[in-house]
């Protein structure tokens, strides 16, 4: 029996896929590589391109493999760029999700780990966000994750699929040398690519209500988050009591200058970062807790910020 990664391609994805095998635990991919790479995809796993819009796609894979549970991380996942494609966004992350549950329950597969995110919370007024924090989305990104959950819920409360959903925060560094975030709209990406094409990286902002002016946010470590995805599939396939959603917080949070400088010191590239006006609609702070996935998910923070700057510097140079 094996697990079904879709997005199993991705920057996120490829690291769950590399958790479960860690774990013997065999897994099957499918990803259309709109934004993941077939090179991530270790040669041992079967592995489907396509889209999970294709429920024909989905009938065969389901066919071919004997698959206990889902963990769904595929989506579209660039909050700005979604106000621009609300349509786009809806259809990737709505839609599919919705064709994939369908697919699911004409094979009778009822377990599911969602990849959801700390967008359904918009921007909390409060110093630490719980599972409890009102949810006030303020993207379409954001509405399409939260709506997803409410999918997982339904089918829960209809067919009795079992189900949890995971809700990410700001998901850094690499597991495994050629891992790494490719994204155009991430944090560090954005300062690595700006430093391999010697350019300034720049800060928005620098009069924040924080000790050292910039936005504080919750960084963790995208090899932590991946160990707590085998944990929840385990928690599912053994039938235990399960949450239906997670934080998966620090508890604490890092500041943008504060990454600034430890890029400075990983990288050997010394640099005093562009202060940029501030971005509409960016709070002062978002910090989560963890507790709840402590608890149950094996979750905690393995690595420490230079782990996450060396690891993610490390893996995109090995890439270059």
């Amino acid at each position: 029996m094996a697990w079904l990664v879709t997005g199993g391609a991705g920057y996120i994805g490829s690291h769950v896929v590399r958790a479960f095998l860690a774990d013997n635990i065999d897994v099957v991919i499918v990803d259309d590589l709109s934004s993941g790479h077939a090179e991530f995809v270790p040669a041992e796993v079967p592995f489907y391109r396509g889209s999970i819009l294709d429920a024909e796609l989905l009938g065969r894979l389901f066919a071919e493999n004997p698959i206990d549970g889902v963990v769904h991380v595929a989506g579209f996942k660039y909050a700005g760029v979604s106000v621009q494609r609300p349509l786009h966004t809806y259809e990737q992350n709505v839609t599919a999700t919705a064709v994939l549950l369908q697919a699911m329950q004409d094979a009778g597969v009822n377990r599911i780990v969602f990849s959801s995110s700390a967008a359904v919370y918009g921007t909390p007024n409060t110093d630490l966000v719980t599972e409890d924090t009102p949810k006030a989305p303020e993207s379409p990104y954001g509405e399409s994750k939260l709506i997803g959950e409410w999918l997982l819920r339904d089918e829960g409360v209809a067919t009795g699929l079992a189900h949890t959903s995971l809700r990410y925060f700001n998901v850094v560094g690499s597991g495994h040398d050629g891992l790494y975030d490719t994204s155009p709209h991430n944090l560090f990406p954005l300062v690595f690519e700006a430093l391999l094409d010697g350019r300034t990286p720049r800060i928005n902002g620098n009069d924040y209500a924080t000790a050292d002016g910039t936005c504080v946010r919750d960084y963790i470590h995208v090899a932590d988050l991946a160990i707590s995805h085998v944990a929840a599939a385990e928690r599912l396939q053994a039938g235990r009591e399960i949450e239906p959603v997670y934080n998966l917080g620090s508890g604490d949070g890092v500041s943008v200058g504060e990454i600034m400088s430890a890029m400075a010191e990983v990288t050997g590239i010394p640099f005093a970062p562009e202060i940029a006006p501030r971005r509409a609609g960016d709070p002062d702070r978002i910090v989560a807790s963890g507790e709840r996935a402590r608890r149950d998910l094996d979750w905690q923070m393995r690595h420490t910020l230079d782990d996450m700057v060396r690891s993610a510097w490390e893996a995109r140079r090995a890439a270059a």
